[in-house]
């Protein structure tokens, strides 16, 4: 009912998730981890854009309310501080984001990565929610390879930094869609709904990001989307020990 939906995102990335990452993700012992791993994704997720945002867009003060803003969810991951009562309330910008006057990406960053964070941190409190309900405790994890992975590969000079790293955004967010859509049939009823409900907001953000490096570069990027594709791939494909939400072809 959502190939629709599914489909460009099948077009963009350069190969399926294996079936021996779904066939090792359904299983019932791997649910905690499963949904630890996908709740500190989402945490990162809007870390990313609100660094975009205070690195190349907004004023000190704006910057100030964006760290503010995202603070009681990461005390929570980072340092287990926080309950989820507190933060059904904390998801709420405290004031207006003013680009700085020097900006040269406008408004349309600000924007796109503004709503992104929201819906990050709303999908956040939707997993801890599910794993509270579940008396799944959260403990720490470490970070899988995925990300790292294709990050070292970002050039070190602007506009090019700026242009890989969203790059990288939009395949993250592409991968997460595919995966929430190959996983969900699997998954009991509750999971099932919810991470169809994800597809659509996961499907624009990766075209949100592919959009802002377009945006960004001015000039054709296909054969950097390409380069990178053929990373995400790897990283997907290839035998990897850690199982994670992104990890490639388990061991």
């Amino acid at each position: 009912m959502y190939s629709a939906l599914l489909a460009p995102i099948n077009s963009f990335l350069k190969c399926e998730t294996p079936s021996q990452w779904i066939e090792k993700a359904k299983q019932p012992e791997n649910l905690q981890l499963l949904l630890t791993d996908h709740l500190i994704c989402e945490l990162k997720a809007a870390q990313t854009a609100m660094w975009l945002i205070r690195k190349y867009a907004v004023d000190k003060e704006s910057g100030a309310a964006l760290l503010a803003w995202l603070s009681p969810f990461e005390q929570f991951i980072y340092k287990k501080q926080g309950s989820l009562a507190e933060l059904a309330k904390a998801n709420k910008l405290s004031k207006a984001i003013v680009p700085r006057s020097n900006s040269v990406y406008g408004q349309d960053l600000i924007d796109k990565m503004v709503l992104l964070i929201k819906e990050e941190i709303h999908h956040f409190y939707q997993v801890l929610e599910i794993m509270t309900n579940r008396s799944i405790p959260y403990d720490n994890i470490s970070a899988g390879r995925y990300a790292k992975g294709m990050m070292k590969h970002v050039k070190t000079h602007e506009p090019e930094t700026l242009i890989d790293k969203l790059i990288c955004g939009a395949y993250i967010e592409a991968r997460s869609c595919e995966r929430f859509a190959k996983l969900a049939p699997h998954l009991d009823d509750e999971l099932n709904k919810f991470y169809v409900s994800l597809l659509r907001s996961e499907a624009r953000h990766y075209q949100d990001y592919l959009a802002l490096a377009e945006q960004v570069a001015g000039k054709d990027i296909t054969a950097r989307v390409q380069f990178f594709g053929d990373i995400e791939a790897e990283l997907i494909t290839s035998d990897d020990a850690d199982f994670k939400f992104h990890s490639g072809m388990p061991i």
